[in-house]
């Protein structure tokens, strides 16, 4: 055997060092890959609101312009008869993609109507609204006493 010759590896330290580089990566990446993820849910709330509102449009064009009507807000998920109605050809309730803490809301007079779901990314609570005048936007607050007055200006 030479004596010369050394064998080289890694040391203790070496290998910790490297250990917590990785560690603090794996770390920052599944903090941004969470916010990444809410986002992909409020872009989905959006798309299923919008899908919402083009139903009830499309129910008012067939009933002389009156919108399905509920007094007050009544949440759209899988259990409700708002989406088992034939006339509004929604078909199967699009649920809410962290439901059931989130849910869609909708209130109607017959005349106007608000549709809204919670966003997740925004705090404090902000909801998208979507109003039978066409308009959509981010609001803090939602219709006050559960009317159908639109609360986007």
């Amino acid at each position: 055997m030479n004596k010369n010759k050394k064998t080289r590896g890694f040391t203790l330290i070496e290998m910790l060092v490297v250990i917590s580089i990785i560690g603090i990566l794996a770390a920052i990446s599944v903090v941004s890959f969470s916010s990444v993820q809410k986002q992909a849910r409020d872009t989905t709330r959006k798309s299923d609101l919008k899908q919402y509102q083009t139903s009830i449009e499309s129910y008012a064009s067939k009933n002389n312009g009156n919108y399905p009507i509920h007094a007050a807000a009544i949440t759209v998920n899988a259990a409700s008869t708002f989406c088992g109605a034939s006339e509004l050809n929604i078909g199967t309730c699009m649920i809410d993609p962290k439901s059931p803490t989130y849910d869609y809301k909708y209130v109607s007079d017959g005349v106007n109507y608000v549709i809204w779901g919670t966003l997740e990314t925004k705090s404090p609570v902000t909801y998208w609204v979507a109003c039978s005048n066409g308009k959509n936007a981010e609001r803090a607050t939602v219709p006050a006493n559960n009317t159908s007055v639109c609360p986007i200006p």
